[in-house]
């Protein structure tokens, strides 16, 4: 089975897709259907006549400045594609953006800083009481038993780790219940943001439920990321701005180029170039 049979033509797109007199197969729009996933296949197939349809038009406008490709060779020696080649090139010649200056950049800055912040560092440890919540007398069981553990660490904290390696389903129950340093996205949205309101070296009063189980937390150490000064963040924010302005810049000239052909059988309004969503 090839590409293109895995998404056939839907029965009411039955009018061709021409971009300036130049028809783009059906063939062609089922084999690039595959690259846009949908409930529906006649929304996949739209999203990919669309797509082939800028794509297209692109092309020839490339042509028309007389341009020729140039295609990059990667570090593991794959070569650009011509038709890629000949679009990157065109861009960089009738995409021009100016660099970010000092106000933009300390205006993005004083307007961004804690996106610029450095990860929150923790050093948790854990008693895991794994149980499906799908099973609901065993997940009340484990919340029961982490609430009869928790009594006991009220008492006697430095009981903890001998908890951890008799009881903890984890297998840093070998270490403790310790999980080593963490960051922001390493564990669970619940785990973290049970970590962000802890103290350190606190154990959090209550189990805390995630997909995994039922668990009993302690914060070791915690370290909350600075923000940087501007000298420091500034060549992040040039790099975001320079970034910014490069794909609104992108899509206006799309839009241009689109706006200048004659497209039949797709509708491109609103539509943006693959390069820039």
């Amino acid at each position: 089975m090839t590409t293109s049979t895995l998404i056939s033509k839907p029965a009411e797109a039955v009018i061709p897709v021409i971009v300036n007199g130049v028809e783009i197969t059906a063939e062609a729009i089922a084999a690039e259907a595959q690259h846009h996933p949908a409930k529906r296949p006649e929304v996949a197939w739209q999203a990919a006549a669309r797509a082939l349809a800028i794509r297209e038009a692109l092309l020839q406008r490339a042509r028309a400045l007389d341009l020729v490709a140039e295609p990059l060779t990667d570090a593991e020696g794959r070569s650009e594609a011509p038709d890629d080649s000949l679009i990157r090139v065109m861009l960089d010649v009738e995409v021009k953006t100016p660099e970010p200056d000092e106000a933009s950049c300390r205006r993005y800055y004083d307007n961004n800083r804690e996106k610029l912040r450095a990860p929150d560092l923790y050093e948790p440890a854990h008693i895991l009481l794994q149980a499906d919540r799908r099973d609901a007398p065993a997940f009340e069981r484990a919340l029961a038993e982490a609430r009869t553990l928790l009594e006991t660490l009220s008492e006697k904290p430095d009981l903890f780790a001998r908890m951890a390696r008799d009881r903890s389903d984890c297998v840093s129950a070998t270490e403790g219940g310790r999980l080593g340093q963490v960051m922001r996205g390493q564990t669970t949205p619940t785990f973290e943001a049970v970590l962000a309101q802890m103290q350190a070296g606190a154990i959090h009063p209550e189990p805390v439920e995630t997909p995994y189980g039922v668990h009993i937390i302690r914060l070791d150490h915690a370290v909350r990321g600075n923000i940087p000064e501007f000298a420091q963040a500034r060549p992040l924010v040039e790099e975001f701005l320079r970034d910014a302005s490069w794909r609104r810049a992108v899509s206006q000239f799309v839009s241009l180029v689109i706006g200048d052909a004659e497209v039949s059988g797709v509708d491109l309004k609103g539509a943006q170039s693959p390069l820039v969503q």
